[in-house]
């Protein structure tokens, strides 16, 4: 049974089936989201993970970024995953030129930080508000160099993670309406994450 919020998710690019298939799966309305009338219909918006310069380019081309920043600096709830946390972000370390951020969470990501996809790695994480770690998926993933005084930090790499030199660097984030995290987590069938974000939209 469909219920609750319609969340809609951005598909120009990026992991938007696994997205949503978890929405499906919680049992929320879910709506892909590649024009403006669309982003019109939903009340919170997943920005998946992906290639954050393409997305940018992609919001351009179909008319979509100047009405996907109005909506989020208006309170409309949003949840970037990877890429999308780029997307999120205010400001941008290492990312091409000309790439812009849609902006909205007060902290400065850098793009592609723990390597190539090479360098991609599995960890359990600690994820305040969860009651169990959960499995992340790091996959050429950015992380947090700086949050703002508003910003509450949700998840640090643990200090066990022999990566990249990683350990306590800020993997999770939440200011207000918006969440993002450096990792995937509508990989698996782990939807804690997605549940928060659906819980946040309702409550907005």
């Amino acid at each position: 049974m469909v219920t609750g919020p319609t969340v809609g998710v951005f598909a120009l690019q990026g992991d938007v089936r696994e997205h949503l298939h978890a929405l499906d799966r919680l049992g929320t309305r879910a709506l892909p989201v590649r024009r403006p009338e669309e982003l019109d219909r939903v009340d919170g918006l997943i920005v998946p993970g992906g290639e954050s310069s393409t997305m940018d380019k992609l919001a351009r081309i179909f008319e979509l970024r100047e009405p996907l920043r109005e909506r989020i600096a208006a309170g409309m709830p949003a949840f970037g995953t990877c890429a999308g946390m780029i997307m999120l972000a205010d400001r941008l370390l290492d990312g091409i030129e000309g790439q812009e951020t849609l902006g909205g969470i007060d902290i400065t990501v850098r793009r592609n930080a723990f390597g190539r996809q090479v360098d991609s790695f599995e960890t359990g994480l600690a994820v305040d508000g969860l009651d169990a770690p959960v499995h992340a998926v790091f996959i050429r993933a950015p992380w947090v160099e700086e949050a703002g005084a508003r910003v509450e930090v949700l998840a640090r790499v643990p200090a066990s993670a022999p990566e990249h030199g990683a350990a306590g660097r800020i993997v999770a984030v939440r200011q207000g309406p918006l969440m993002a995290t450096s990792f995937h987590p509508e990989v698996g069938n782990d939807d804690r994450l997605h549940r928060l974000f659906v819980d946040l939209v309702t409550q907005s």
